[in-house]
């Protein structure tokens, strides 16, 4: 697991990186609030952070606030250093949002134990996170998260007036899979198509299930021959062949409709769902294992 250490000086904050680093931890440090602060808001971020109180810039209670106030995907354990053991300090500290609280100077023994407890909340934060924002069967997001992200995308739209995609796909006879290989037979065929419309997007797409076996991408900054294209790779990647089952192998394939929200046109959430909709019945009336461009 990666841990920020956040302490101005020097020796103390090498001191903790040789502990941590000897205890198994992925050590990130920072000598300011600002770095502190810019590391726990970037992508990848730690899930624990050790923040010493007094640091130039921010100090650790701007840190623990600006990230209370700004991180919703995810977790930060954050235990707060100081000199400071009143009972007033403590408890401002944990009103601006921090976890735990150790003074200066502490016993390492009593840090290790702190640091690991640290460790297990977040890492069960994580998992119930997961639970909440994820499908069971395929790993991908659930269907409240995935139109959560597309409603952001749509409000971030409006905003900046950037182009952006989505694509509806649906796998092509599914019934009839679940019906002659039976439906443990079709859960494998879902979390392999899956797996395999994860490997050829985007880092920063968004693929969820949106119910049963159909599934919704989210492309930010893609105009239609952008969308096209991705949305072929997504179709040759899931029939490239059949997937392997405990029954056989089995023949998959996928239909998609293409919606697409030019710089500057304005679509409402409903609108822009039944375009892709109506897209996607097209794809499945030519023929199946297509895509299909709203107009």
């Amino acid at each position: 697991m990666k841990v920020l250490v956040a302490d101005d000086e020097p020796l103390s904050l090498l001191y903790l990186q040789a502990a941590l680093e000897e205890w198994g931890y992925e050590v990130i440090t920072a000598a300011n609030g600002n770095e502190a602060c810019e590391i726990l808001l970037g992508a990848d971020a730690p899930m624990l952070a050790i923040i010493d109180w007094m640091m130039p810039g921010m100090d650790g209670i701007d840190v623990c606030r600006v990230v209370r106030e700004s991180v919703r995907d995810r977790y930060v354990y954050m235990i707060m250093l100081t000199g400071k053991s009143e009972t007033e300090f403590i408890v401002e500290a944990m009103n601006a949002g921090a976890d735990d609280f150790i003074s200066k100077p502490f016993n390492i023994d009593e840090m290790q134990v702190r640091v690991r407890a640290g460790r297990r909340i977040a890492e069960l934060e994580q998992k119930l996170r997961m639970k909440a924002s994820h499908d069971a069967l395929t790993g991908l997001y659930n269907r409240g998260t995935i139109i959560e992200i597309l409603q952001k995308e749509l409000t971030r739209h409006q905003r900046n007036k950037h182009s952006f995609a989505i694509i509806f796909g649906d796998l092509d006879h599914f019934k009839r899979i679940n019906d002659e290989f039976g439906h443990l037979a079709g859960d494998a065929v879902l979390r392999e198509a899956a797996g395999r419309i994860s490997s050829v997007l985007r880092p920063y797409d968004s693929l969820g299930r949106y119910g049963g076996e159909e599934v919704l991408i989210v492309l930010p900054g893609c105009d239609a021959n952008e969308a096209i294209e991705i949305a072929e790779r997504v179709r040759l990647v899931v029939c490239s062949k059949p997937v392997a089952t405990d029954v056989g192998d089995v023949p998959a394939s996928l239909s998609m409709g293409v919606a697409v929200i030019a710089q500057g046109q304005q679509v409402s959430f409903n609108a822009l769902i039944h375009l892709a909709d109506a897209a996607l019945y097209i794809a499945k009336d030519k023929g199946r294992n297509r895509v299909e461009l709203a107009i």
